[in-house]
């Protein structure tokens, strides 16, 4: 069964198809990369599969249940979990807290445990700070939990919301521009970093990226979209050579240096 599989998926706004027929089916433990240029309509994909946009045909399966419609927080509770090209983090809250709001949902104690400090409580609060420590160790940023999330660097800031992402102890991991704006050596510890996370956790990991290093090292497979629709899909290395996408990156008549 594969674990995301979608079939003539598009999305239309008024008269604009942002997607167009995109279809996707991903093996468990694969990381594939979707790419294209800016405006090409894989940001759209993400938010569909992700339900922050209800499709205006075709179908998202997931584990082989279909989850078209699903509001964000059901789809995020059957096991896939995203981050964001614009890093969302609680930026007054402490590096641990930020974890630790992934857990609300499976709190096990009510108002009134809370309220008086029961045993049940207390051993719910133990067991979340130690499981949101874990995940802060795993990405390197323990020794940082107590710090206030904006004053984190850039590069740590995303290591957070990935942790964060990981805490829903997710099937798919969805990225959306994980080394934005960083320089080569932190582009390079990213890669490590995905690699690392997706043998450690057990992930099938879907993203975009534009640092075509990045997504050639990393990515067993790609799939490239322009004008909502996919133009290519392949190995990396077939991908490189496809003159359909040359052109849609460089413009008509590029070629291979």
């Amino acid at each position: 069964m594969p674990v995301l599989e979608v079939k003539n998926l598009s999305k239309n706004f008024g008269g604009l198809k942002a997607v167009n027929n995109f279809q996707l089916t991903m093996e468990e433990g694969e990381i594939v990369g979707l790419i294209g240029p800016n405006g090409a309509g894989k940001t759209t994909v993400f938010n569909l599969i992700t339900g922050i946009y209800f499709p205006s045909a075709g179908t998202i399966n997931f584990l082989g249940e279909q989850i078209n419609g699903l509001p964000p927080f059901r789809i995020c509770q059957k096991g896939i979990a995203r981050t964001f090209q614009n890093i969302r983090l609680f930026k007054e809250n402490t590096v641990l807290d930020n974890v630790r709001t992934v857990f609300h949902p499976r709190i096990k104690y009510g108002l009134l445990d809370a309220l008086f400090r029961t045993p049940r409580f207390n051993a719910e609060e133990e067991r979340v700070n130690r499981e949101a420590m874990e995940f802060l160790a795993a990405l390197n940023l323990a020794d940082r939990s107590a710090h206030k999330a904006s004053g984190l660097p850039y590069g740590d800031q995303r290591r957070l919301e990935i942790a964060r992402s990981l805490a829903c102890r997710p099937k798919l991991l969805i990225l959306d521009e994980p080394a934005a704006g960083m320089n080569p050596n932190e582009v390079s510890r990213m890669v490590d970093l995905v690699r690392m996370i997706k043998e450690k956790f057990q992930l099938t990991i879907l993203l975009i990226e534009h640092q075509m290093g990045m997504v050639m090292n990393l990515c067993e497979r790609l799939v490239v979209m322009d004008f909502g629709q996919i133009i290519a899909s392949g190995t990396p290395d077939e991908i490189r050579n496809n003159q359909m996408v040359l052109e849609a990156y460089l413009g008509k008549g590029a070629t291979v240096a």
